[in-house]
């Protein structure tokens, strides 16, 4: 019988693991993993790994504010402020295991401070799954947790092949359900199941923890119908080919007609609207962000695109028009009409900002940021598809990384990570990686201590 068995090998799950070894040296810990050792470590290990924080000794101020605001109503603010006084203590933790920091720039610099570790989210992967080695942590790849069995004083985890682990106590870290078409069409809504993952490592989140948790009592949480989602080239077969430079031009569908406004806001808030509106709402799930030569005038235009795919680029919108394949003339159209509700003074033009400059009345969709006419050829235009990043709608856990039951805490039992729903509305940006790796630990250290 092992102390511990994890489920899942991101970085929740492989933090759990490696705190509860060095609490308890002598304990039997084994970490359970859908994907073969060359392809583990789920979202994690594809993620930039930002941290809404200015350094590894400080949170934000007002960080646990702006997430519960994020999470509208049903944000929890006691997990927050959990999160926001053990990251420091996480992150120095991580500094530990051998990972470094460093400050980040941004597209346009306009979002709060961060930080990011050097290489990223596969960098604490491969860092932690050395210290788990080390410490005699046994890894388990091509083992698919499917039935968990939850007894007196031990749990039987069983996997799709047969195998059946024993252990004290179950850390579930095994993502959320987007690597589900089942759980996605049925969530999300039909269509659901065609989105794109956003990297290679999305597919093995197939939702399996959040099954094994709901048949033994657990309460779900978290905006079910809710996912993070992201704007891609659909072109590439790249992982993460973002597109971020639709607030500065105008976004078409097929028919060559604007259908969003795309200056509601910054990339970051303005996404997953897009994303989804571009595939449930969107004929043929394909739209196109059309640029003048002015956006590759701004500061660190080049980060705003990660595809590796050159754009489509014309001297005359009749010209890109055809090389899109959208109706010329109501392409022609859509952009005379932008450009004539464009203020004419764009002195106020500030693209790392709202600035407010906004076309005027009688233009639908309205543009409320950085309508800047389209008239400076060339033209340029790269297509948009939506790509799932992870889903909203999980299991609850209580600020201990417990999971919740319907009479109160379900024995033996802890979750971190996508797995947990804590997320309703849109996704707080860069928290993440922090969250997973905080009640990772919070978990792994509570699971080795309750017996």
């Amino acid at each position: 019988m092992y102390d511990l068995v994890v489920v899942g090998h991101g970085i929740a799950g492989l933090a759990a693991a490696v705190s509860a070894a060095e609490l308890s040296p002598s304990a039997q810990i084994a970490v359970l993993e859908h994907a073969p050792e060359h392809a583990s470590g789920g979202n994690s290990r594809w993620s930039p790994a930002n941290m809404r924080m200015p350094s590894v000794n400080e949170v934000l101020p007002g960080f646990v504010d702006d997430m519960v605001a994020a999470s509208g109503s049903g944000g929890d603010r006691a997990y927050f402020e959990r999160l926001a006084s053990q990251a420091p203590e996480a992150l120095q933790w991580l500094e530990k295991q051998g990972v470094q920091f460093h400050a980040m720039d941004y597209f346009l610099k306009s979002w709060p401070n961060r930080i990011q570790p050097v290489g990223k989210g596969a960098a604490i992967v491969e860092a932690l799954k050395q210290s788990a080695k080390s410490k005699g942590v046994q890894l388990v790849y091509d083992c698919r947790a499917q039935r968990l069995h939850l007894g007196r004083g031990q749990a039987i985890v069983e996997a799709a092949d047969g195998r059946q682990i024993i252990a004290r106590s179950v850390v579930l870290a095994s993502g959320g359900f987007q690597g589900s078409p089942d759980m996605l069409r049925t969530h999300l809504g039909p269509g659901a199941e065609t989105l794109r993952p956003i990297s290679p490592g999305t597919a093995w989140n197939a939702g399996d923890g959040i099954q094994m948790a709901l048949a033994n009592g657990a309460k779900a949480s978290g905006d079910w119908n809710g996912m993070h989602s992201e704007v891609i080239d659909p072109r590439s077969s790249q992982p993460a080919p973002l597109v971020l430079n639709y607030p500065y031009g105008v976004v078409v569908n097929q028919e060559g007609k604007r259908f969003v406004d795309e200056g509601a806001g910054l990339v970051h808030d303005t996404w997953e609207h897009l994303s989804r509106t571009i595939h449930f709402d969107t004929p043929g799930r394909l739209a196109w962000a059309i640029c003048d030569s002015r956006f590759f005038q701004l500061e660190d235009h080049d980060a705003a695109i990660r595809s590796d795919m050159p754009p489509v680029t014309a001297d005359t919108i009749h010209g890109l028009a055809a090389q899109i394949g959208v109706p010329e003339q109501a392409l022609l159209n859509t952009i005379l009409n932008y450009n004539a509700a464009c203020n004419a003074n764009m002195s106020g033009f500030t693209a790392g900002r709202l600035d407010n400059l906004a076309t005027t009345s009688g233009l639908q969709p309205s543009k409320s940021n950085w309508a800047r006419p389209l008239d400076a050829p060339p033209y340029t235009a790269f297509p948009l598809a939506a790509a799932i990043v992870y889903t909203f709608g999980g299991i609850a856990t209580d600020v201990e990384a417990r999971v919740l039951g319907q009479r109160g805490i379900v024995p033996n039992l802890y979750a971190a990570g996508e797995i947990t729903g804590h997320f309703y509305d849109k996704a707080p940006n860069a928290v993440g990686v922090m969250r997973a790796l905080v009640f990772g630990r919070i978990a792994g250290l509570n699971a080795i201590s309750s017996h």
